[in-house]
């Protein structure tokens, strides 16, 4: 029997509680005591009236208040010396929640991995406006567990039923937001070229009319700086996004306009380029919303309004690195587009600092941040009986002694170098041979990467089950 002292409960306790800390000091938690920020404005206005007169409180619990993560921003703005208060709201599903290689895909029940509901807000003179989009993982069964690599090759898997999941998650989608048009924005070669011809393949065999499916190799068509490029897509659903219309209701509180259908836009991680795009769908809905409210003159464009400009594109930035900080660990890339409309040689040194912070946190610390937000949101339970902790992981040989063996190696290998004397044959084969045993060594540590990353330690209740 294993017997833990009352030492290493105590060690262990701490580190729940630091796990805790870890997701409650993590930016993005919102709460107000008088709106209901966890639905959108078309589903506050579809339910019941008893329901629209009912405190937060009664809603939920007596000593309960909803708390939403994602991010906000509330911003008073002017067009025309007329005032409007725009608003953009994300709100983060608790479901299948987790860090970016850890969490992809699907689960059982049809959760989307990363899943983010988007809502634009217009408030004038008493009218209001809304524009919804959702983001979320390719939702079949695919994984992508960090190995050292710097994009380790994604898994389709081949032992499950896909159809089940993918059902079951856009039977939801179909429900909440009615018709769905997915731009799915990955590449259409190299690793993840399977898994946009798996998505494909499964919208065509659910054979719903309800759902649209557009693949769009976002890399492909924006390679060589040619972000304009963006504007195919743009124009291309321009037709659909009409039909789909937004939420609007007068000053005299009569709805005059339902959103009858939703963008679900994914990347690889439903960060960086799904940002880009729907930054750009919902300034094409804000400019027929504030051309109705009035606050646009007949052929004005947002674009040519430089104030406000700055303020729209600043917000969606700030929500991209927001919802990229609490999935990725850093902020998102390609934001200097969205700031300023155009892509900078200073954005691309950014965004090569942020790929090499994430390469580090993937591989040595999205462990812990997993089992933090497993742990925080019930996924895992603790259990106070005596007997072993998930935390008491005992590492094998390999994690203990070839990161020496290859740090020993390397540094012997510089030292030869520094002290090369007169006799450059000798030090040469020293360090060839310094520098073989270090190369030897971190081949092997690539090849078994996975025993040397920050997995995960506390056992998922799904995998319990």
């Amino acid at each position: 029997c294993f017997q833990l002292t009352n030492f290493q409960m105590d060690t262990y306790k701490k580190t729940f509680l630091s796990m805790l800390n870890n997701v409650l000091t993590t930016d993005g938690f919102y709460f107000c005591t008088d709106f209901d920020l966890t639905h959108t404005l078309q589903r506050l206005a579809n339910t019941s009236p008893d329901f629209q007169e009912m405190s937060l409180l009664e809603r939920l619990h007596k000593f309960a208040l909803p708390v939403v993560h994602g991010f906000i921003v509330m911003k008073p703005c002017r067009i025309n010396g007329k005032i409007f208060e725009w608003i953009l709201i994300s709100r983060r599903s608790c479901f299948r929640a987790g860090v970016r290689y850890y969490v992809r895909g699907i689960d059982s029940e049809g959760h989307a991995a990363n899943f983010v509901e988007t809502e634009q807000i217009v408030l004038y003179e008493g009218a209001k406006a809304s524009f919804v989009q959702t983001r979320g993982s390719m939702p079949f069964y695919w994984s992508q567990r960090p190995n050292l690599k710097y994009k380790p090759k994604p898994i389709i898997s081949k032992t499950t039923n896909h159809m089940d999941g993918f059902q079951r998650h856009f039977d939801s989608q179909l429900l909440i937001y009615g018709k769905q048009s997915i731009l799915n924005l990955v590449n259409q070669k190299g690793s993840e070229k399977p898994l946009e011809q798996a998505f494909a393949k499964m919208v065509s065999g659910m054979n719903n009319g309800m759902l649209n499916y557009i693949a769009f190799d976002f890399h492909k068509e924006c390679s060589h700086m040619r972000w304009d490029r963006l504007q195919i897509l743009v124009d291309s659903v321009a037709e659909t996004q009409d039909e789909y219309s937004y939420f609007m209701v007068n000053s005299e509180e009569k709805t005059v306009a339902q959103q009858r259908g939703v963008f679900r836009s994914n990347c690889m991680d439903c960060l960086d380029r799904t940002n880009v795009i729907q930054s750009l769908l919902a300034r094409r809905s804000l400019q027929s919303q504030l051309q109705r409210m009035g606050v646009l003159n007949v052929g004005q464009r947002i674009e040519e309004q430089a104030e406000f400009e700055k303020i729209y594109k600043n917000a969606w930035a700030d929500n991209a690195n927001a919802c990229a900080v609490q999935y990725a660990g850093t902020g998102a890339l390609k934001t200097d587009f969205t700031r300023t409309g155009k892509r900078t040689r200073w954005g691309l040194l950014m965004d090569g600092w942020n790929s090499m912070i994430r390469y580090y946190k993937n591989n040595f610390s999205d462990g812990f941040r997993q089992d933090s937000i497993d742990l925080f949101l019930g996924n895992f339970a603790v259990d106070e009986s005596d007997g072993p902790t998930p935390l008491r992981v005992q590492k094998d040989w390999k994690f203990l002694t070839l990161p020496i063996i290859m740090l020993v190696a390397f540094s012997m290998c510089i030292v030869c170098l520094l002290m090369a004397g007169d006799t450059w044959t000798e030090t040469l084969a020293y360090v060839m041979f310094w520098g073989a045993a270090s190369a030897i060594t971190a081949t092997i540590i690539l090849f078994n990467g996975q025993d040397f990353v920050d997995a995960p330690k506390l056992v998922h209740k799904e995998k319990m089950d």
